[in-house]
């Protein structure tokens, strides 16, 4: 198996980041996380395994880390994977995949919406350039620790997408 914890991943390990569209119950993020261990414990590239870690922030938050310095990813490699999220989407009822969302903070909670009504709620004021998105586009491990997740919206590309200066 080439699982590890996700905090012995390098910082330029790659990161892919999974939302959920609720939070979950911890009997789900169990389940997520037995599933996601199982569907990927032989991940490889090119006969190659993996070397990956996962970990579930927020109860809502899969994320998965892969340092391609042992083995480098290959598209097939990729879309097993994501055939995979798509398989646990189904089975557990749960929404990872959908890029039509925004993620903010809401006080302590995460809340998301889709662009549409994210929009409205920028036009009306309720969210602003100083809301706290989840930036869901970080491409490494090292720009999670680096705080370039969770960011004033006016820092990412939200701000240009919902006129959010």
């Amino acid at each position: 198996m080439s699982r590890v914890a996700f905090p012995e991943l390098p910082d330029h390990a790659r990161l892919w980041v999974f939302p959920a569209d609720r939070a979950l119950a911890e009997s789900e993020s169990r389940a997520l996380l037995e599933a996601v261990d199982g569907a990927l414990v032989a991940w490889s590239a090119h006969g190659s395994p993996v070397r990956w870690g996962r970990e579930l922030r927020y109860g809502q938050v899969l994320l998965i880390g892969v340092d391609e310095s042992h083995t480098a990813l290959s598209g097939c490699s990729i879309d097993s994977a994501t055939r995979e999220i798509q398989t646990l989407e189904s089975r557990l009822g749960l929404s990872l995949l959908d890029h039509g969302r925004v993620f903010f903070r809401d006080g302590d909670e995460i809340r998301c919406a889709p662009r549409p009504e994210f929009k409205d709620l920028a036009a009306s004021g309720r969210v602003s350039g100083d809301t706290v998105v989840l930036d869901n586009v970080i491409a490494t491990v090292g720009d999670l620790r680096d705080g370039r997740w969770e960011v004033p919206a006016r820092t990412t590309w939200h701000a240009r997408a919902f006129s959010l200066t």
